[in-house]
């Protein structure tokens, strides 16, 4: 049976499972930044860690290119941790397992780490040929960019020299992105005092399962289901329409990521009557999302609990907060037709313990849109009790007409594959925003192979894709201008 270091071009997916080897969740990149530290040292390739943790490589010219305009080629090292939830996976131990399935590579049970594993293998695959033709080249691999950018952020100025950066952290192949959302997150959370099981009540828990979920950024105008509001939903209705007491609600676990899962632990005096209104509430809901998400399982049975319940005032106000929160998108772009311009994703929600926690990440192409929406975020948690503060806030990245980068990209892919690339602008965060803040000036640009359902044990990656977005590299490398 083929394995992905089968595959073409040989060079990017023997790295790109070199990589998979390598345990590497966001927060948890010590191992694969001391891969890529060895991996340049064993290739003959100047290769260092910056002050904080930010691998560098630097490739000098091809004889013959020494004057052409130095380019740096950025990704990051870091990877989402998702997974089913009968897969056993230790994330910060475990190697990815990936399988081959068509035309598509996969993982098995997890996230895959193709986003951006993929793109940190073809600067690899650059720095270890000899054969290619380019000028100066630099790549920069950052460190915990799905959880807050940390590694772009915390770049210190004068590592680097170059004049274009081409980010290989884009989706879709055939896409050039020149600009991309800026960010902020909420962090919200409040206390309570939880209160003693009744006598009479038995312990039931309500399970939401199989959302496709997916990036918050790249997915959010699929409008798929949030798990942390269908949880919501049902649980309004049986706080309302029944003596039923919360005992805890606890949905998603990243802020990038459209929550897949969540489970709510309640104390019912009659099961019978709640059971019905799950299943009423259940059947309406799985109606609704019948196309986006066909395997949303909505389940609710006996669990054995004796944890004390929220005070009834605090547990309606908390999830009726949950439920009235903006999610998904919030307005479309007038200048980008069909792009998302704002958005808020409703990330992860726990209530348990005597605490409660609310985390959401919110997008948006106009800095003041995403205050604006902030702000409406504030109203609604801050009326329930729960205090709101916003931190990670980065603007996005403002596309430039007047780019060099992307006309002599526009005119490689035509004459590669005889069609215009599509240009465009990416409702996620793309990390060309913050580095172009730290490094003024430069020429920006971002692209790469196609994935699917990035952020989610869907997770994929377009096998054909990634011979062609390997072609694209090493013509656009060739084709630099001069200084």
């Amino acid at each position: 049976m083929a394995t992905i270091k089968d595959l073409k071009p040989s060079a990017v997916w023997n790295n790109f499972y070199l990589l998979t080897r390598q345990p590497r969740p966001s927060k948890h990149e010590e191992k694969v930044r001391a891969f890529l530290l060895r991996w340049g040292k064993e290739h003959g390739v100047e290769t260092f860690a910056d002050a904080t943790g930010n691998v560098i490589m630097k490739i000098p010219a091809t004889p013959g290119y020494e004057n052409r305009k130095t380019v740096i080629l950025q990704g990051h090292m870091d990877m989402v941790p998702q997974k089913n939830a009968d897969v056993e996976h230790d994330f910060v131990n475990d190697p990815i397992e990936t399988w081959i399935d068509g035309e598509w590579v996969k993982a098995k049970g997890t996230t895959l780490g193709a986003d951006n594993g993929m793109g940190v293998a073809m600067a690899m695959a650059v720095a270890e040929d000899k054969t290619l033709k380019h000028g100066p080249i630099e790549v920069l691999v950052t460190y915990d960019e799905e959880t807050g950018m940390t590694g772009a952020n915390k770049l210190v100025h004068g590592d680097l020299s170059g004049e274009i950066l081409i980010n290989l952290d884009s989706e879709t192949e055939g896409e050039l992105y020149v600009g991309c959302a800026g960010g902020m997150d909420t962090e919200a959370d409040a206390r309570y005092t939880p209160v003693r099981r009744p006598a009479g009540y038995e312990s039931y828990a309500l399970s939401v399962k199989g959302c496709q979920g997916g990036h918050s950024g790249m997915d959010i105008i699929l409008c798929r289901a949030n798990a942390n509001r269908v949880a919501a939903r049902i649980v309004y209705n049986l706080l309302t329409k029944t003596d039923a007491k919360l005992v805890s609600f606890v949905g998603g676990n990243m802020r990038n990521a459209i929550p897949r899962e969540a489970e709510v632990v309640l104390y019912v005096k009659n099961p019978s009557r709640a059971a019905r209104i799950v299943t009423k509430v259940g059947r309406q809901i799985l109606e609704e999302f019948r196309h986006t998400d066909p395997d949303m399982r909505i389940e609710f049975g006996y669990a054995p609990c004796r944890k004390g319940y929220v005070p009834e005032d605090k547990a309606k106000a908390y999830v009726s907060a949950v439920l009235a929160c903006p999610d998904g998108v919030e307005r479309m772009s007038q200048t980008m037709p069909g792009t998302v311009e704002t958005s808020n994703n409703l990330a992860i929600v726990n209530i348990a313990g005597g605490k409660v926690s609310v985390v959401t990440l919110m997008r948006s192409f106009i800095d003041s849109a995403k205050d604006a929406l902030s702000q409406k975020v504030a109203a609604v948690l801050n009326l329930a009790g729960i205090r709101t503060r916003f931190t990670g806030a980065y603007s996005g990245w403002a596309p430039d007409d007047k780019s060099v980068i992307l006309k002599v990209m526009k005119q490689t892919y035509a004459k590669l594959f005889g069609k215009e690339p599509e240009v465009m602008a990416i409702h996620a965060g793309l990390e060309c925003g913050i580095i172009g803040g730290i490094y003024p000036g430069l020429d920006m640009i971002s692209f790469g192979p196609t994935l699917k359902s990035p952020h989610s044990p869907d997770e994929r990656c377009y096998i054909p894709s990634v011979q062609k977005a390997w072609d694209f590299l090493v013509a656009v490398l060739e084709a630099i201008p001069e200084k």
